[in-house]
């Protein structure tokens, strides 16, 4: 949800931010709809001000006709202030769908563009392998180790679904089990959270209405509850509807949780393989910091610079993307995303996702904290992806083959694999 205020004043701002964040909402029609209700609001409260000054005087009267006359004027205004109260409640059932889709506008410095392809490379880590062979893609060599099952993760479960087998469950375990272990010794608090969650809460964190159709719903619950894409909004809606204490401030917390994902309007992308699929795990690291634009920065840079530490420890090149305005969601005043080299892609591969959304969230989470001074106000909050796979599995698998066939494990996930250096075929 978006300041109110702000927006009556420089509702320019948002027409801009909806044309380049290519969000399908009439800024001009919920203005108008917005005045309305401004409107009528105030309307009600003279009408029913007057109707209480004029049934407080009736006992006041002595005169019978007069009497008479101010209580019919009193029956005239509750039907006026009903009416009122009618019209208000009827632009606000109106209204209040529509503020739930603008945007939050882009910081200045968010490139202006149509979609990913125009984000802007802001740096890039590791030197990239060339082949003395014809390398593999990750399906290939996970068919042949043994690590992959697609075929019968596609009959069990239909189109995006997946086995991982022997070394590679090991490898997604150890993975997941290396970042959380990281962010544990950077400071974050760990959490187990609820995978399964109530509307509200994805509606807070900005997944719902805009995205509602990439969520698995529990229709047979009453109220609905739904699978999240991420832990980012358990973490996130943690503090739905509490005022905190700025001592309290910044919380730190990082989740290992499956994650659920429609993938709608994805048909014939990225269908092969483990790249683009229905369930994975990740690990996410969520922050909640004070209404403050500079502190809400240097976290964003903070969360980033931990995404890339777990990337660096595995020794896989990437490079760091800021995400232009036509890339960004709803909420997002910036993202930043990382993308690893994929040999098999002859690119990088987004693996990771960083976001700032100053008082988006803890405006519709209600999530407040008390100042020094005693003053209430809306948190901030940010979020990045540590680590998700089995994602991750593809740079892994393609960056470390060799010529043989086998894998040589990173050496940062042989502790979390009993030690083990390669994976090779077996007899």
């Amino acid at each position: 949800m978006i300041d109110l205020k702000d927006f009556r004043e420089n509702p320019d701002k948002y027409r801009h931010a909806a044309e380049v964040k290519r969000v399908n909402v009439d800024v001009d029609h919920v203005l108008h709809l917005d005045g309305e209700r401004l409107r009528s609001q105030q309307a009600f409260e003279r009408l029913r001000t007057e109707q209480n000054e004029s049934s407080r005087q009736i006992g006041t009267l002595k005169n019978a006709t007069a009497r008479q006359a101010a209580i019919a004027l009193v029956a005239d205004l509750k039907v006026r202030v009903k009416q009122a109260e009618d019209r208000t409640k009827t632009v606000e059932l109106a209204l209040l769908p529509l503020l739930s889709l603008l945007p939050q506008p882009p910081d200045a410095d968010v490139p202006i563009g149509k979609d990913d392809t125009e984000n802007v490379e802001l740096k890039k880590w590791g030197e990239i392998r060339h082949f003395d062979f014809p390398p593999k893609d990750h399906v290939a060599i996970g068919l042949q180790l043994g690590l992959i099952d697609v075929e019968r993760g596609v009959k069990l479960a239909g189109s995006r679904s997946y086995f991982l087998t022997g070394m590679g469950a090991l490898l997604h375990l150890g993975v997941l089990r290396l970042a959380f272990d990281m962010m544990v010794e950077r400071g974050f608090l760990p959490m187990t959270v609820p995978v399964l969650v109530r509307e509200e809460a994805m509606t807070g964190t900005g997944y719902f209405p805009i995205g509602r159709e990439q969520a698995y719903a529990m229709s047979d619950d009453q109220p609905p509850t739904f699978l999240v894409g991420t832990a980012e909004v358990s973490l996130t809606a943690y503090h739905m509807n509490e005022t905190l204490d700025e001592r309290m401030l910044p919380r730190k917390y990082v989740a290992l949780s499956s994650c659920f994902r429609r993938e709608a309007g994805t048909h014939g992308k990225d269908t092969a393989g483990l790249y683009r699929v229905h369930q994975f795990d990740k690990v996410e690291q969520v922050v909640i910091c004070r209404n403050d634009a500079a502190e809400s920065k240097r976290w964003h840079y903070a969360i980033v610079e931990q995404a890339e530490a777990v990337l660096q420890r595995l020794n896989l090149p990437h490079r760091v993307v800021s995400v232009c305005t036509g890339d960004l969601g709803q909420g997002q005043a910036a993202k930043f995303d990382i993308e690893t080299w994929m040999p098999s892609r002859a690119s990088y591969g987004e693996t990771h996702s960083a976001s700032r959304f100053y008082e988006f969230q803890a405006r519709r989470l209600n999530m407040k904290y008390r100042d020094e001074e005693g003053h209430v106000r809306l948190c901030h909050t940010l979020n990045n992806t540590v680590i998700a796979s089995p994602r991750i599995l593809i740079p892994i698998l393609e960056n470390y083959q060799n010529a043989d066939g086998s894998v040589t494990i990173p050496h940062a996930l042989r502790p979390y694999v009993g030690g083990q250096e390669r994976i090779e075929r077996s007899a």
